[in-house]
């Protein structure tokens, strides 16, 4: 029987192609990398997914299905693969197949009064149509990044500029990465497109990050820092961001979470321990679980001197 989650995750699962997996590709996406780490969390997702006969099959998405998730898929319908380049400016993509779209009448009705939604496309999968989806007074997290970027099969992946849109204007958190948007882009402007109250957060690879409040009657903008937390390795940058986003998103829907964190940001604290436990492994095998991330929390801030016990 179908039951409400807690949060729905809405995105692809995309395939990254790779020379250090036999299979020749891991799996990737905003939408698997955030189910998965809600669900490790313990949080109670449902995820809807666009992907194709190989990554359905993947044992990443068996991962997936066994923290907990009921994950379902968009019949007939595939996500996109990509070839991820990492250089010193960033990380260049190409795309040998661009992702079908997730189509929302897929949407299990069960899932629909659903008071938590992230709607994480990787390549525009998750349209305009999905604003209308969460009821009003439900949280709604937006992977920006994953609206930015144009494909087409077979040719390098281009940048779109952020612009003003129905699920942009739904978001109430939304996360987009430094390398993701023109270095003129402003945080004003961004927040410019954003609905009052609004949470953007800029992620800035080791340099951590600023969230930015949009401001609304009650208070006005702001703008806080997060430091990364240092990883014991530096194995694999893919689905750092997405993690973040996660928990930060977690200790929104979820408070508790962090009520034993007696420094300042926990919201942003817990994301930092999610993305720093995730880089220390290849591709969602390292998604860590609830008990790591909070001892990762604890770990020293880099002012410190000193790094605190695990």
């Amino acid at each position: 029987m179908d039951e409400t989650p807690e949060v729905v995750v809405v995105g692809a699962a995309c395939r990254d192609l790779v020379d250090d997996d036999a299979r020749g590709w891991r799996l990737g996406g905003g939408a698997p990398y955030s189910a998965l780490m809600l669900a490790r969390l313990g949080l109670r997702v449902g995820a809807l997914m666009v992907a194709d006969e190989e990554a359905e099959a993947s044992t990443e998405l068996r991962l997936v299905r066994q923290a907990g998730v009921d994950l379902r898929f968009v019949d007939g319908a595939r996500g996109p693969v990509f070839v991820n380049v990492e250089t010193p400016a960033g990380r260049r993509q190409l795309s040998p197949r661009a992702s079908d779209p997730v189509d929302p009448s897929a949407l299990p009705a069960a899932w629909r009064p659903a008071r938590a939604w992230m709607l994480v496309p990787v390549a525009a999968e998750v349209d305009d149509a999905w604003a209308a989806i969460p009821r009003d007074d439900a949280l709604v997290a937006v992977g920006w990044q994953g609206l930015l970027r144009s494909l087409r099969a077979g040719e390098p992946v281009t940048h779109r500029a952020p612009v003003a849109s129905p699920i942009v204007r739904r978001a109430n958190l939304i996360g987009v990465g430094r390398d993701d948007v023109h270095g003129d882009t402003s945080p004003e402007a961004l927040l410019s497109l954003l609905r009052p109250g609004a949470t953007l957060l800029v992620t800035d690879g080791a340099r951590g990050g600023t969230a930015h409040e949009a401001g609304d009657r009650r208070r006005g903008r702001s703008t806080r820092r997060w430091d990364t937390i240092p990883p014991d390795a530096n194995l694999d940058p893919v689905g750092a961001g997405d993690t973040f986003l996660a928990g930060v998103f977690a200790a929104r829907i979820r408070p508790a979470l962090v009520a034993g964190w007696a420094g300042p940001d926990p919201d942003l604290r817990l994301g930092a321990a999610c993305a720093s436990l995730v880089l220390e492994s290849a591709g969602m095998f390292g998604v860590p679980h609830l008990d790591d991330v909070l001892g990762r929390m604890r770990r020293a801030r880099p002012d410190d001197g000193r790094r605190s016990p695990r």
